[in-house]
């Protein structure tokens, strides 16, 4: 280990483990979007009725996590740190809200848990990212991120199958109508588990970094706080986020719009014009819904395989990261249209494969081009703000956005969602172009 300015050059395994609790959070995002539509239709939702129950998370995320972000700048522990207390209390209410899901015996239940377990991954999603920028020199940022990409492709690889691994070893996968399959229960609970211990490991084996100048630090603190000060302040920085902020924004907008039409529709979608099962309480309907999981779990293994890609790349030479992003987000955009014209099912992992390109760039390039061109000591807020890119696509698709645009433009069919998905990702694509300043788009 040597160091780069003021910050030590961090090896593989250090990455590694300051990025480990990502697994548990990618299991609860894999699970949610992979079966909560399921849960949903089960308990007598409609297909077009499903984006409204998914409003709730997103709404919650656009108001937890600038909050977090702020009180994590502010934070600093003697034994937990900056970042890690945030962890801890997002991982104990993730993991409560993950074991109960599959038990909701009715919409509004289910609806809640989605509403709890998406507010509570916030809490900790976002100073894991922070945590990135603060452990790490400029010119490994990008290598950062990728790692973490390479452990949340591990996570959505192993949740998207858990189901149908449950499957084949014996575990019920259907029930009577209205009740949610065993194989489902005992991959959520498996789920939680996950989550906890792959975040305490990160918790007990990381070590943050110190202020500068704790006194200083404390000073400020105390000069500025209170409710009114905190939100004064944030709203201050939502005004003067920097312009590749702005236009990494408009990428991110159209890339999360993208998948969370997938996660809300992939399953209906998939079942429906590849399987041409539709009946929700039958066996075909389950098995196919499994396969569904299945498939969704290529897009997981194919990132964590471009990640490592990626990780040894970044490892020995600087990459163009805004290059790299834009023709990973137009393959999968060809991967989700691909979905309408296949005629077989094996297809869908070439389609999901595609679709995991644009995945493991997703979750690394925007945090590396956004962590080299904001102020270091406004890391965590800046990641929160960043993250309404993420939510406000989620809350119009929730509203309305995906039923009246996929019908508008293409047609009736639900499978037209994974087209307007991949169009969708296409724009976003390109989007990229806005990006020209260097310090974002190269590493360091």
């Amino acid at each position: 280990m040597h160091l780069e300015g003021n910050k030590p050059r961090l090896s593989f395994w250090q990455i590694w483990n300051m990025s480990f609790g990502f697994l548990g959070i990618q299991f609860a995002f894999a699970l949610q979007g992979g079966f909560m539509s399921r849960i949903f239709q089960t308990l007598g939702a409609e297909k077009d009725d499903i984006p409204i129950l998914w409003l709730a998370a997103p709404l919650t995320g656009l108001i937890v996590q600038p909050i977090v972000g702020y009180l994590s700048d502010r934070t600093w522990h003697p034994i937990l740190g900056r970042r890690r207390p945030f962890f801890f209390i997002g991982a104990v209410f993730s993991t409560i809200a993950l074991f109960f899901a599959p038990y909701s015996s009715a919409l509004w239940m289910a609806a809640s848990s989605l509403w709890i377990l998406d507010a509570s991954i916030n809490i900790s999603m976002e100073p894991f990212r922070a945590l990135v920028a603060d452990k790490l020199p400029d010119s490994q940022r990008s290598y950062g991120f990728v790692v973490q990409t390479l452990i949340i492709g591990i996570g959505t690889w192993i949740a998207s199958n858990l189901p149908w691994f449950m499957t084949q070893i014996g575990i019920p996968n259907t029930a009577e109508p209205g009740v949610i399959p065993d194989s489902v229960k005992f991959a959520f609970g498996i789920g939680a588990v996950v989550l906890f211990l792959s975040i305490l490991y990160t918790i007990l084996t990381t070590k943050e970094y110190p202020p500068e100048d704790l006194e200083k630090f404390q000073r400020e603190k105390e000069a500025s706080k209170g409710f009114f000060n905190g939100f004064k302040e944030i709203f201050e920085n939502i005004q003067g986020m920097p312009s590749v902020m702005k236009k990494l924004g408009i990428v991110q907008f159209f890339s999360w719009f993208a998948f969370f039409t997938m996660w809300t529709y992939a399953t209906p979608a998939i079942t429906e014009h590849v399987f041409k099962a539709t009946d929700t309480a039958s066996l075909a309907y389950n098995d196919a819904a499994d396969s569904v999981g299945n498939y969704l779990g290529t897009y997981g293994l194919v990132s964590m395989f471009m990640a490592l890609i990626l990780a040894f790349v970044t490892s020995k030479i600087k990459i163009n990261r805004k290059l790299v992003h834009m023709v990973s987000l137009i393959s999968g955009g060809v991967g989700f249209i691909s979905i309408f014209l296949i005629t077989e099912p094996w297809m869908l992992h070439i389609c999901f494969a595609l679709v995991g390109i644009a995945w493991a760039s997703i979750l690394s390039m925007p945090y590396a081009m956004l962590s080299s061109s904001v102020d270091p000591n406004k890391m965590g807020i800046y990641m929160g703000i960043f993250n309404m890119f993420i939510v406000i696509p989620q809350i119009i698709a929730s509203v309305g956005g995906i039923t009246f645009t996929y019908k508008l433009l293409f047609g009736e069919e639900v499978v037209y969602t994974m087209v307007l998905a991949g169009c969708s990702l296409i724009i976003a694509g390109f989007a990229n172009l806005l990006i020209t300043d260097r310090n974002a788009t190269h590493d360091g």
